[in-house]
């Protein structure tokens, strides 16, 4: 009984640790402005969720089903805001299934090699979540719209919705995303492994 209720316990807890990690882009008012942040953060998280979470568990697939429960959480706050009356696109659901499903593939052909999980894994990780979320967001409203129509209420005034100047800083959010994002999921995830052993 102990052994189930620690995986629940680190399966909710980081969950919600991701989701926060995240709150740049769970708000589509920043989801463009904030998208190497957000694919820093959400890289991270998830590698060290789900290879912790995986490795505790020692079973391939573990990474989809913590993925999973992250965007039924997910999803259920972007009904809670609609059901406040705010529009369908106010809250973003980032995509975590498809990178955990990487990661849980890397483990299971590897033949539950941890070091290549955490190598192989972290990196396909790093490179999928940006490209699988930048095609995401290209299916919303307009973000800009979204923030001065429905601004959050918990938005510090410093945050205040400017026009993005995405060009004079970086050429491209993807590649700019993907790499840092690859780059810091693995040595993120052996740290979470290290942890677990």
């Amino acid at each position: 009984t102990t052994h189930y209720l620690f995986i629940v316990v680190v399966a909710v807890n980081s969950t919600l640790l991701t989701i926060n990690a995240g709150d740049y882009i769970f708000y589509t008012d920043w989801a463009w402005t904030s998208f190497v942040v957000f694919s820093i953060a959400q890289s991270t998280m998830l590698v060290v969720g789900a290879i912790y979470y995986m490795l505790f568990t020692g079973v391939p697939g573990t990474a989809t089903y913590y993925a999973t429960i992250m965007t039924i959480y997910t999803w259920v706050a972007k009904g809670a805001w609609f059901a406040l009356g705010y529009p369908y696109d106010f809250v973003t659901v980032p995509v975590w299934i498809p990178s955990a499903m990487l990661l849980d593939l890397s483990y299971w052909a590897t033949r539950r090699n941890k070091h290549a999980a955490i190598l192989i894994g972290g990196t396909l990780v790093g490179l999928s979540i940006p490209m699988f979320n930048m095609i995401n967001l290209l299916t919303i409203r307009d973000p800009l719209e979204m923030a001065f129509k429905y601004p959050r209420p918990t938005l510090p005034p410093y945050m205040t919705p400017i026009e993005p100047q995405v060009g004079k800083f970086y050429n491209s959010p993807v590649a700019l995303g993907a790499g840092a994002g690859a780059v810091l999921s693995v040595p993120i995830a052996a740290l979470g492994a290290k942890l677990n052993t």
